[in-house]
């Protein structure tokens, strides 16, 4: 008698668990949908920086061609930051990012052209 009551007691606790393994997922679920759409807006963010930073880029240098000016060397502390950007944006190649608004490569004439 008492091993029966064991075995409906762990039966309940099954049942138990596997209502909570259902709850438990469908939050999983919820979560994993927003961080989706936090994940798909922060890759329009990165990519609208990238787009201004080319844009940026590409009017010093063209400044730099009109007035035959070249910038003086950066400082130990612009040198650093230039490395944090480049780590965490690491499409710069030569100061000028080589991808557009969709992340597919340009190349550096549509990038001159503003594309």
């Amino acid at each position: 008698m008492e091993a029966e009551v064991d075995k409906l007691e762990l039966m309940k606790n099954a049942v138990a668990i596997l209502k909570e393994l259902s709850a438990i997922k469908s939050r999983y679920q919820a979560l994993c949908a927003r961080f989706k759409t936090v994940s798909v807006e922060q890759k329009e963010t990165k990519s609208c920086i990238c787009a201004i930073l080319n844009k940026t880029m590409t009017m010093l240098q063209e400044l730099q061609k009109q007035t035959n000016l070249e910038l003086t060397l950066l400082t130990e502390e612009e040198k650093a930051v230039t490395e944090r950007l480049k780590s965490h944006v690491p499409d710069v190649e030569n100061g000028i990012l080589q991808r557009n608004f969709d992340g597919e490569k340009i190349s550096s004439k549509e990038i001159q052209r503003g594309v």
